[in-house]
């Protein structure tokens, strides 16, 4: 199992707040962004890289001041957040190396993309705490993943020579000519096998779809060993995001990598709507889910107390 360096630790130590738990806030996405702010594919597509880097910086300001690190791209967000000195100074930052969207193959497999001159020393030149590679994988089925794991083991080999963390993140997919239902039934084990191929790959911090059950979180817990992993929250709904934190903090995880679920409902073209909406609606989301993340953490040190003295009884 690969472990962090003393570098690498360090820029988890920052990605995390007092008590240890990755509080991240994620606004790297481009595309999923601009159809939250339009919902004409005309006004969409008209929407400007500065338009979508002042809403990052927005969430970035009233959100992620509130957490203990923000998730943006490499296109709109840097190096503005911080030539403009909009990131406050104890909030890491992390910046994404995936392309928006993927190409795919004649089989049907999403072949994964990076934003290009994107480099793990291009990341330490924009300021950033570390990076962030997202695949797509599918881990039933090999052929499909050839590719993104050759995308996910560069990236992993550049940023080890550089000595700065990398964050990975996988999601899984549904196949075209695949059953909702069935797909839906496979997903716990295909999160847990995709953490496994991360993991293979030498992955130091993941970041991963609710695995679907309890279980499937202790199993990731089990399979990843001292490796930590954050819960990302896939634009569900926020109550719908608060249970899923609960069952993965209560069977292993190390924290919460969470976005659309966050702010999806309070961005606007309006500059003035985005600032109040979320002082007014994300951040009291946030509030509680670092209150679950706390309940959990003050849980965990009271059974290792009770365990303290049972050993000593």
């Amino acid at each position: 199992m690969s472990r962090l360096t003393t570098a690498e630790m360090r820029g988890y130590q920052q990605i995390c707040g007092n008590d240890g738990a990755m509080m991240v806030i994620a606004c790297d996405q481009r595309g999923g962004m601009r159809t939250l702010l339009a919902k004409d594919p005309q006004e969409q597509a008209a929407i400007s890289d500065k338009t979508l880097g002042d809403t990052k910086a927005d969430i970035a300001q009233f959100l992620a001041s509130k957490a203990s690190c923000v998730l943006v791209d490499p296109i709109c967000a840097v190096p503005a957040l911080v030539d403009d000195r909009i990131i406050q100074r104890d909030t890491a930052l992390l910046i994404g190396l995936d392309a928006s969207g993927w190409d795919t193959s004649p089989e049907g497999y999403r072949l994964s993309k990076l934003v290009p001159g994107i480099t793990a020393r291009r990341v330490r030149e924009l300021g950033a705490t570390g990076g962030k590679i997202m695949v797509y994988l599918r881990s039933d089925r090999d052929e499909a993943n050839v590719h993104n794991i050759k995308i996910l083991r560069h990236c992993i080999e550049d940023f080890a020579r550089e000595d700065l963390l990398l964050v990975v993140e996988f999601l899984t997919y549904k196949f075209d000519d695949e059953d909702e239902a069935d797909y839906k039934a496979k997903t716990p084990s295909l999160i847990v096998g995709g953490s496994r191929i991360c993991l293979d790959c030498g992955s130091k911090v993941l970041k991963i779809p609710y695995p679907g059950t309890p279980e499937a979180c202790a199993q990731v817990t089990t399979l990843a060993g001292d490796v930590p992993w954050a819960v990302l929250s896939a634009g569900v709904d926020h109550s719908t995001f608060l249970k899923q934190v609960e069952d993965a903090m209560r069977n292993g995880a190390s924290g919460v990598i969470a976005g659309r679920s966050l702010w999806k409902d309070c961005i606007s073209l309006d500059r003035s709507i985005t600032k109040e909406r979320l002082e007014t609606v994300a951040v009291p989301r946030l509030r509680e889910i670092q209150a679950v993340i706390a309940a959990h953490f003050k849980a965990a040190k009271f059974e290792h107390v009770r365990q303290g003295q049972k050993a000593h009884a």
